[in-house]
């Protein structure tokens, strides 16, 4: 048996995570691609629970600046995450992964309510865990609900799965030319130079819980996996 990193792993998927190189919506090759490699990181009895993100149906703070109110638009953003969350859970499904969803939000017609021990006692079967809606509040993102369901769940790493971006920099490699890819980075390293690993709030938790983050590109063979792994394929974060 392959030997592994980690026993219990967070990912977090955004949004655009499902719309794949289509651009948009959800794009159901990508889905059976992200399915595949979470399957086979349950067949190496790692414990794996994802958190959707929602910007490929709906973003929130654009819906504000065209004078929505922001509650409302956070709650209908909560709504996206279900979506991306339902069609996770079919291609899990698909590819023979029993899967639960959990939604912070009241849904039950087609999501469990989130509850902790609930939740990790389905990891402790070999289930696949998606955890929807959010934390549940407005004003929260979707990095903040990963950093918060990573600690509940004891996770021993947050996954951050980015698109086309493999890893941390100095500086924004699309605009400053001299900017160097970081392999490894501490928290408060990060905090100091204003890394963009998530929001403060995501990343407080992370560091409050020293709990480290793996940034690498969902686009790269394999990533999931090689991840879990503990393959040097972009930026850990740590409290070393």
């Amino acid at each position: 048996m392959t030997s592994t990193k980690y026993k219990r792993v967070l990912l977090k998927l955004s949004g655009a995570s499902f719309s794949g190189k289509v651009g948009h919506g959800i794009d159901t090759d990508t889905l059976t691609v992200i399915a595949t490699q979470i399957k086979r990181v349950i067949e190496m009895k790692v414990g794996i629970a994802v958190v959707v993100g929602g910007g490929n149906i709906w973003r929130g703070a654009t819906a504000e600046q065209k004078g929505m109110d922001r509650v409302t638009a956070d709650y209908a953003g909560m709504l996206a995450t279900v979506i991306n969350a339902l069609a996770l859970q079919d291609a899990l499904e698909k590819v023979g992964v029993p899967t639960r969803t959990q939604s912070a939000i009241g849904i039950q017609q087609v999501a469990e309510l989130y509850i902790r021990r609930r939740a990790i006692r389905h990891l402790e079967k070999g289930r696949a865990v998606i955890f929807a809606g959010g934390t549940g509040n407005p004003y929260m993102t979707t990095d903040t609900t990963a950093a918060l369901r990573a600690v509940e769940i004891e996770a021993e790493v947050l996954l951050m799965a980015k698109n086309n971006v493999d890893g941390i920099y100095s500086a924004d490699p699309h605009r400053d030319s001299n900017a160097k890819k970081l392999n490894k980075v501490s928290h408060l390293e990060a905090l100091n130079r204003r890394l963009n690993v998530m929001d403060t709030t995501a990343f407080s938790l992370c560091l409050e819980n020293n709990l480290p983050i793996v940034v690498f590109d969902l686009q790269a063979p394999r990533s999931i996996e090689r991840a879990v792994l503990g393959e040097n394929i972009g930026t850990i974060v740590s409290s070393e």
